[in-house]
């Protein structure tokens, strides 16, 4: 009785062993498809996004990457990759390339947010997995105009300082101009940090031309700082409107990621919540 009971087991794992062995390349081919398709509904019905879904945050000028230190673990728990793109600010082209190179990073959707100066540097990209673009109180140039025409084209706060570029062509803030302007919402130890950090921006920047920008074609958000003194609200928007651009003003300041970081990632949680599962 043993025996046969043994032969049968083994009888058994034979046909099996054939049964999967007669399956053709196709059939086992789309079994994998299907069984990856099933992987990608189950990360999208867990996230809401599409998998390696992409934050890019493009910092301005007298700033690094940091400044968006109280944005990214938010962004990260709504299970979105986050990465803040490091720019040069040597020129608006070499800016525009070393985003292009960050974005190589990235495999999958992105919705790229630029602040300040950023912002012209956010709209030269071309690249089409990029759904939208969200605007931190950002320059906007249309095509052709500079980034200090833009950034010139209301009255400036009493406030604001004086900009004037050192010998070798690159302009540096004041200790006290993020406390008094930049910043002035922030914590003072907060002003004290994003002085000592901060990075000069050449004056080719702000002197060369824009080109096509892509808020033309792509959806865009713009986050109004309505307490800005370093790029004035009616310029911000002008900027919005001839966008057409979803705008969401806020009481905040010009570096609103430092006191208010809660109202920049729900314009960025708008934005990927819009565009990057479409």
């Amino acid at each position: 009785m043993e025996r046969r009971r043994f032969l049968a087991a083994l009888t058994s794992a034979s046909l099996a062993v054939a049964l999967d062995s007669s399956l053709s390349k196709p059939a086992r081919a789309q079994n994998t498809a299907r069984a990856a398709s099933n992987s990608q509904a189950s990360k999208m019905k867990t996230s809401g996004f599409p998998s390696n879904s992409t934050i890019v945050l493009v910092h301005a000028a007298w700033a690094d990457g940091s400044c968006w230190s109280n944005v990214v673990l938010p962004l990260e728990r709504h299970k979105l990759r986050v990465m803040c793109a490091p720019i040069p600010m040597t020129s608006l082209t070499n800016d525009a390339t070393a985003l292009s190179q960050a974005l190589e990073r990235t495999s999958g959707p992105v919705v790229v947010v630029g602040h300040a100066y950023s912002g012209a540097v956010i709209a030269t990209t071309q690249e089409d997995r990029v759904k939208s673009l969200v605007y931190v109180t950002a320059l906007a140039p249309d095509e052709g105009e500079t980034v200090a025409k833009v950034f010139y084209h209301d009255e400036a706060s009493p406030e604001q300082p004086k900009m004037v570029p050192d010998s070798n062509g690159y302009v540096w803030m004041p200790d006290d101009a993020f406390r008094r302007a930049l910043a002035h919402k922030a914590s003072a130890d907060q002003a004290r940090i994003a002085a000592a950090v901060q990075r000069p921006i050449a004056v080719k920047c702000i002197q060369e031309p824009a080109p096509k920008p892509a808020w033309k074609t792509k959806p865009t958000w713009y986050l109004v700082a309505e307490e800005d003194r370093m790029i004035n609200p009616k310029t911000q928007h002008f900027m919005a409107e001839r966008m057409g651009a979803k705008i969401r003003p806020h009481p905040v300041d010009h570096t609103p990621m430092y006191a208010n970081p809660n109202v920049v990632v729900d314009v960025i949680m708008e934005a990927a919540h819009a565009t990057l599962s479409s």
